[in-house]
């Protein structure tokens, strides 16, 4: 059994592969795949070659260029697909309706096995479920009404003064993870948070507002003073004081940072 694995952080990618090990010692691990442009570009490998598919694709929804659902639209694979994500309730009925399962990081061992038991449960027949055709329900579910517009959080919660309390967007400089998520203030403080991770809040947060500078940092275009080009090709950005971090942003994704500080709402 080969088990395609996509997912751009790579202590996630290493717990999850030891996970997957302990319940499939014998299946072929493929991957991690970090993106939406390296997944197609080995789908598209793949086929050229005429390798067989994978029998099962471990995918992350929010990638280091994008969502995988831009895979799924481009390459629609025929096997099923475990989604291992932070996602918001919508998307989760979605795949309720759907039957696709999906596991909420951080991942459960027990869950992880269940979702392999149903996986097993359609291998042998004793499920009938026709992925291909529920991926594209999937997809169309996902897919926002015309003129329908996304409600973003406008205060997130942390911990202060053992208490929790409520921080309003426009307060919010930046999330950063360091083994915790912690959100820096715009008055200078730090303060700890019970999200999960950063793909969590980069769904929750309004991208218009909000953007993804790297792994470690989800920055508010408000709490921007400047950027300068580095001869890397990376982004090095200054933050307004009291803020103090150091927040870079790859070569990748520069373009696509100016095009968003460009045309953000501030």
């Amino acid at each position: 059994m080969t088990i395609l694995l996509i997912e751009d952080e790579p202590l996630v990618a290493r717990i999850l592969e030891r996970q997957v090990r302990s319940l499939e010692p014998t299946a072929q691990l493929q991957g991690p795949l970090e993106s939406v442009q390296a997944a197609l570009t080995w789908f598209r490998q793949l086929r050229e070659s005429g390798t067989p598919e994978p029998d099962l694709i471990l995918s992350d929804i929010q990638l280091s260029d994008g969502v995988s659902f831009d895979i799924y639209r481009e390459v629609n694979p025929q096997c099923p697909i475990i989604f291992t994500t932070a996602y918001d309730e919508y998307a989760i009925r979605a795949f309720k309706l759907n039957s696709i399962d999906y596991l909420l990081k951080p991942i459960d061992q027990e869950e992880l096995e269940a979702a392999f038991a149903k996986f097993h449960q359609w291998r042998q027949g004793g499920l009938s479920v026709d992925f291909r055709n529920q991926l594209s329900h999937l997809l169309a579910d996902l897919q926002p009404a015309r003129g329908q517009q996304r409600a973003y959080k406008r205060r997130f919660t942390a911990h202060y003064l053992r208490q929790i309390v409520p921080v309003a967007e426009e307060h919010v400089a930046c999330f950063c993870r360091d083994e915790l998520i912690y959100l820096h203030t715009s008055d200078g403080r730090k303060l700890v948070t019970d999200y999960h991770s950063l793909d969590e809040l980069e769904d929750l947060a309004d991208p218009t507002h909000f953007f993804r500078a790297n792994r470690q940092n989800l920055v508010n275009v408000e709490a921007i003073a400047g950027y300068q080009s580095h001869h890397t090709g990376k982004l090095i950005l200054s933050l307004k004081k009291p803020v103090s971090l150091d927040v870079t942003v790859s070569k990748e994704k520069a373009a696509q940072f100016r095009e968003w500080f460009e045309g953000g709402s501030f």
